[in-house]
C-alpha cells in the first residue's frame, strides 16, 4: 500500500518535471491526495481522483494520474480538469479555473457499462444554455479493448493500446502525430 506521503511526493516530482504547481488550496489538495491514495489501493494504481473508474485497467488507461489530458488541459486553460497540477500563473494568483471534460463520452460510457447520451439544449431567442440531463440505460456487456501498436512520428515513442496518446509523453506532438503499426505474426509449430 502506498503512503499518503509518497503519494504527495510522486505528484510533486511530477508536476517539477513538466513545469507544473500542485493546487494552491492546502484542503483541495489534501482531498487529491487522498483521492489518488485511495484509488491506488483500490484498484492497485493512481486513478484521476476526480472521475468515476471502471476498475478495468484498459478502460482507465486514459485517466491514470497524471492523465492524458492533463497537459492539453493546463496548456489552454492552466490547470488539469481536476485542478491538481496548475501553471505557475494560476498557482501565483490561487484563483484556480474551470476546465470542461476532455475525455471522450464514448470512453465514459465504456467505463462506466452504460448507454448514455448526454443533451444539452439552448434557448434560441436569448442564447442561453439549459439545464444538461442524462439519460441512463441497463448496462451492457462491457466490450474488449482491441490493442494496437502505435508511434509517434515525430519521436519514435511506441506504446501498445487501444488508442494512441492524446499527446505524446516524450515530446509533447499531439495525438494526430501517432500512426499505427501494423504488423502479422505467423508460429510456425
Amino acid at each position: 500500500m502506498t503512503t499518503l506521503e509518497e503519494t504527495r511526493q510522486r505528484a510533486e516530482a511530477d508536476a517539477k518535471t513538466f513545469g507544473y504547481y500542485l493546487t494552491p488550496q492546502p484542503e483541495l489538495l489534501q482531498g487529491f491526495l487522498e483521492g489518488l491514495k485511495t484509488n491506488e489501493d483500490r484498484y492497485g494504481y493512481p486513478l484521476c481522483p476526480c472521475r468515476l473508474a471502471s476498475g478495468n485497467f484498459e478502460f482507465d488507461r486514459d485517466i491514470i494520474c497524471p492523465c492524458d489530458y492533463r497537459d492539453p488541459d493546463v496548456a489552454q486553460y492552466g490547470s488539469c480538469y481536476c485542478r491538481l497540477y496548475v501553471n505557475k500563473q494560476v498557482f501565483e494568483s490561487k484563483n484556480l479555473p474551470e476546465v470542461p471534460e476532455r475525455r471522450p463520452i464514448e470512453k465514459q460510457q465504456r467505463a462506466y457499462g452504460i448507454q448514455a447520451t448526454a443533451k444539452t439544449a439552448f434557448a434560441s431567442a436569448q442564447g442561453e444554455q439549459q439545464a444538461s440531463t442524462l439519460t441512463m440505460q441497463a448496462p451492457k456487456p462491457q466490450p474488449t479493448v482491441k490493442k494496437k501498436l502505435w508511434y509517434c512520428k515525430q519521436c519514435g515513442y511506441v506504446v501498445f493500446r487501444e488508442d494512441p496518446p492524446y499527446v505524446c509523453p516524450i515530446c509533447k506532438a499531439k495525438k494526430e502525430m501517432f500512426a499505427e503499426i501494423e504488423s502479422n505474426i505467423e508460429f510456425n509449430g
